[in-house]
């Protein structure tokens, strides 16, 4: 499990072939592996992993060819978003995340919003139509990892469009300042929501 706040930002180094998938080296910044042992779970992008070697200031992973099909940003060298396991004395800052991506969002919109005296930008993002019924005003999305509340969605024929406000802290601390109009992103549903839903099936 994890909460959606990111603590690190760290770079994909290598993204080679190995069998049905790829072995990814990441790179974190200093002492981040500290606490973190052989196996353990380590979110990339908001996608849940698990670390096979260390290396310095390195990890390595190895990801199957099914979770690069639901995922993006997976497959190629750049920033990526990190969080490591929650533990269970952790602070939940963020909301409950299991770290599996349920879809890939289109960015349709990503600019300052010029009234915001605080800097804040405002992120729409095309989901898809069948992740609908989770997304609620003031309910949680996981955007590449990162833990945020959705201002306002709006349903159309083919997609969920929401609407987020990013504050300047989430994009000098995240990836998504890195964000630009047609970008893909990795999406989670609230995991509570996801458990509303299933049990309003059987009422």
């Amino acid at each position: 499990m994890f909460t959606g706040i990111i603590t690190a930002v760290g770079q994909i180094k290598s993204a080679q072939e190995k069998g049905d998938g790829l072995h990814l080296l990441v790179e974190v910044p200093a002492g981040y592996l500290d606490d973190v042992v052989l196996g353990d779970s380590i979110a990339i992008q908001g996608a849940c992993m698990t670390a096979t070697q260390f290396e310095g200031n390195t990890f390595t992973l190895d990801i199957s060819r099914e979770s690069l099909s639901k995922t993006v940003g997976l497959d190629q060298t750049g920033p990526v978003n990190l969080e490591k396991a929650l533990r269970l004395n952790d602070r939940l800052g963020g909301h409950l995340v299991s770290g599996h991506v349920d879809g890939v969002g289109k960015v349709s919109h990503f600019a300052q919003i010029a009234a915001d005296d605080y800097g804040s930008w405002l992120l729409r993002i095309e989901a898809p139509k069948e992740l609908a019924p989770y997304l609620a005003y003031k309910g949680s999305i996981v955007v590449n990892g990162v833990s945020l509340t959705v201002n306002k969605t709006e349903d159309t024929t083919t997609a969920c469009i929401v609407d987020i406000n990013i504050i300047p802290h989430t994009l000098e601390n995240t990836t998504l300042g890195k964000l630009k109009q047609g970008n893909l992103v990795n999406l989670e549903i609230d995991l509570i929501a996801r458990y509303v839903a299933r049990m309003m099936k059987f009422n």
